[in-house]
């Protein structure tokens, strides 16, 4: 199964049987590709004695860990065919994953982001306010996974305006200019949970009480990056959510869930507060004993799987981040898949979302 045809399925339509059937054959054609393609990729497999004869589900399939990606050079195309690098975020001193995309792979990542974001925020583009500063996009060849979240969400604006300048300070006057100019209308804001919090929440408070408000009762708000930072400063999802309300109306607010390895089938938080798999993607948890499959309800090891993935052998990767799988198919928002939540790291691992390692150097 191509992906061409799978963009044309909505993305949380298929129920568990029919969703493993479309992914562990679409994973196979990945697995069998990769291994063509990428020598190290093979080199793991013959490694393993893996026999994909002997796979009945995409759940059999050998997973990489996230790690591996900042130690190898792991790619399925010719050089000459690389046309973005993306690379992950990270605290000084760390090593970057580099992820290589070529102009189909890009292009899927994209597309999938757009069937599903818009199933939470309608198709319709929107005035945008994204929570940072203009400097993080400028090399548009080497993007940092920063910058790949702007940009991958600016496609949902049609006027777009950064809140914040290059020392990262809010534009009080910009902002207020473009509220004015688009009063009555939705507008959608994005950012990173930390960056939000420390340079967007904490100025509007400061302005607040100087007599200065701002109403954004008709934003949208998509944040991701990590919790970390906010939780060690005893800042949960649910204060976060009322604390913005309180200084500036806003109600919608959705989290993500999402990695450089895998650009495109981001998994957003719903109504509910879950966070959803689409047909793009699905997440396993495994016991850090054996590997073997946590059961609904059991903490384990989160893994990641997409069907996005041509130029770079990351369709099956073990992350760092330990969760729970909530439910399937019976999330009461009506969307049909896995449901999870991500507890956080798993011990000595590296911090490395965009909020967590932003906060960190901050």
């Amino acid at each position: 199964m191509s992906f061409d045809d799978i963009i044309n399925i909505s993305p949380y339509s298929l129920d568990s049987k029919e969703k493993e059937k479309m992914l562990t054959e679409r994973l196979l054609e990945l697995t069998a590709f990769h291994r063509r393609n990428c020598k190290e990729y093979n080199n793991m497999l013959e490694a393993l004695n893996f026999d994909e004869t002997e796979v009945n589900s995409y759940k059999d399939l050998p997973f990489l860990p996230v790690r591996l990606f900042k130690e190898l050079e792991l790619k399925s195309i010719s050089q000459e065919n690389v046309v973005k690098t993306m690379t992950s975020s990270g605290t000084t001193g760390q090593a970057v994953s580099k992820i290589y995309l070529d102009k189909t792979t890009s292009s899927n990542q994209q597309k999938a982001m757009v069937k599903i974001v818009s199933d939470f925020t309608g198709s319709s583009r929107m005035p945008m306010i994204i929570i940072d500063c203009p400097s993080v996009v400028k090399n548009r060849a080497m993007f940092s996974a920063r910058g790949a979240g702007i940009l991958g969400f600016s496609i949902f604006g049609a006027k777009k305006i950064y809140a914040l300048d290059d020392n990262m300070k809010l534009d009080v006057d910009g902002l207020r200019e473009f509220l004015d100019k688009y009063k009555g209308q939705k507008i959608l804001m994005f950012g990173f949970t930390f960056m939000i919090w420390q340079h967007f929440y904490k100025e509007l408070v400061r302005l607040r009480d100087g007599g200065i408000t701002f109403d954004l009762s008709d934003g949208i708000l998509i944040h991701g990056g990590g919790w970390k930072k906010l939780i060690s400063e005893a800042v949960s999802h649910d204060e976060f959510h009322k604390r913005l309300n309180d200084v500036c109306g806003i109600e919608h607010i959705y989290d993500y869930y999402g990695m450089v390895e895998q650009t495109g089938c981001i998994y957003m938080e719903c109504e509910c507060g879950h966070l959803h798999a689409s047909i793009f993607s699905d997440v396993i948890t495994r016991r850090p004993i054996d590997f073997s499959e946590c059961d609904m309800g059991e903490t384990g090891i989160i893994q990641v799987v997409s069907v996005i993935p041509e130029s770079y052998p990351g369709h099956s990767l073990l992350t760092e981040d330990e969760g729970v799988i909530l439910g399937e198919d019976d999330c009461p928002c009506g969307r049909k898949g896995k449901y999870f939540k991500i507890n956080g790291r798993l011990k000595n691992a590296e911090i490395r979302g965009c909020s967590d390692t932003y906060a960190t150097k901050f």
